[in-house]
């Protein structure tokens, strides 16, 4: 249903003034009570205080369920070489960088400590800074296994049948320099700069064998992984991931989030999948509409976050209550056969459009233990007929393989899947 046939909207169709298609977006796809769209974090995860290292080593890589950071640089590689054994060497070299940045030292003897006559084998701007939580996890894009039909690294027979390529959705308006990728990292940390020093050093690592394809810094949280802390807000102004999946929920992260083993591949075995979606929001057009037509729209109460007809955010919500295109409705796993997701997103502003209008919106990711039966057929509920489709557009995407944790220091990221 489009937003100009419902009375409480208005008859005039706000994307015939703006020009632009709608597009199905995943906003509140992941939380079980439905949640609303983008976000801007605010008091939240109390887990951990801010100075503290988040444990490298582990069944998982850490930055999924881990509470979420408030920042994140998120960066997408392609792969310059076809020399597997370089590609191998290089990520070996990554892995013990992470594990040493993400405790809070330098890479390598440092900024300062190595010979006057070298590089030093850190860039140095986190020198004096705490870890910040920081957290590095690496993914694997479909290209990684073939490209333009070429088996660069022995390893096309390898791709796990999970790792699907997306479809285009409708409304859809993806630019090809921000999507895709053969290898991604996601830097999360409470400090900007520290985050950004991480991929800083992975780049400079990888120089002459992978190059930055695109990347996006972000910041306020959109949904938290830790329940019991207060909802984040998102950019247009309402609560988000109510209900998104517990860090600590074991079975919720079992069931919806980590590959088990009658799934497959063996090399993906406690890893997950994640799809990462840039989606514009044009926010000044929302910012002129009425509160019950952005209520109407979301499914939720602006201020308590209450689901339409109930009294408390937590309280269970009344779908059938909800206008048939509003988002909670449709993103709602009632609506979805149970569908989950563990939403970690981010919101963020680029400047401007050159159309005087701020470039902001969601830096939208989402783990999973299976696209298609996930992010896949909720996207293409959305997509179809959210009414906030007349709000926002998707101008990027991307989806990856994330292999399971490191398990110690022989280990490395992508072992078991090159071994």
């Amino acid at each position: 249903m489009s937003i100009e046939h419902t009375g409480a909207r208005g008859a005039v169709p706000r994307r015939a003034v703006l020009g632009w298609g709608g597009a199905g977006l995943a906003l509140g796809v992941t939380a079980s009570g439905g949640a609303a769209a983008a976000a801007i974090g605010i008091a939240d995860d109390a887990a951990s205080p801010a100075g503290e290292a988040v444990p490298f080593y582990g069944a998982h890589q850490a930055g999924i369920a881990t509470p979420v950071q408030d920042r994140l640089h998120f960066a997408a590689f392609d792969v310059t070489t076809d020399d597997r054994n370089a590609l191998v060497a290089m990520l070996k070299e990554w892995t013990r960088a992470a594990a040493r940045m993400t405790a809070g030292r330098p890479v390598g003897d440092g900024a300062v400590g190595g010979l006057p006559e070298a590089p030093p084998d850190d860039t140095g701007e986190a020198l004096g800074l705490k870890p910040s939580r920081l957290t590095l996890t690496v993914g694997f894009g479909p290209t990684l296994f073939a490209k333009d039909g070429k088996d660069r690294f022995g390893i096309a027979a390898r791709r796990p049948p999970a790792l699907v390529d997306l479809p285009t959705f409708p409304g859809d308006n993806l630019d090809p320099a921000r999507s895709g990728g053969d290898i991604c990292v996601q830097a999360c940390a409470d400090d900007p700069q520290v985050a950004v020093h991480a991929i800083r050093n992975l780049a400079r690592i990888g120089f002459g064998k992978v190059s930055v394809r695109w990347s996006q810094l972000g910041f306020g949280k959109t949904s938290s992984t830790t329940p019991e802390a207060q909802t984040p807000r998102n950019l247009l102004g309402f609560k988000d991931g109510t209900r998104n999946v517990s860090g600590t929920d074991v079975a919720a992260l079992d069931e919806h989030v980590w590959v088990s083993a009658k799934d497959g591949p063996p090399w993906m075995v406690g890893g997950s999948y994640l799809v990462a979606r840039r989606i514009a929001m044009r926010i000044e057009t929302w910012d002129r509409t009425s509160l019950k037509e952005q209520e109407d729209i979301i499914g939720r109460t602006k201020g308590e976050g209450a689901p339409v007809g109930r009294r408390r955010e937590h309280d269970e919500p009344d779908l059938a209550a909800m206008l048939p295109d509003a988002h909670v409705r449709l993103a709602h796993p009632d609506t979805n056969d149970g569908a989950r997701m563990l939403r970690r997103g981010y919101s963020y502003t680029d400047g401007t459009d050159g159309l005087g209008r701020l470039d902001a919106g969601l830096f939208f990711l989402a783990y999973q233990r299976d696209i298609r039966r996930g992010f896949l057929p909720v996207q293409t509920r959305l997509a179809r007929s959210d009414a906030l489709n007349e709000y926002i557009q998707h101008v990027g995407s991307a989806v990856f393989a994330i292999p399971p944790g490191v398990r110690d220091a022989a280990d490395w990221w992508g072992k078991e899947l090159f071994a």
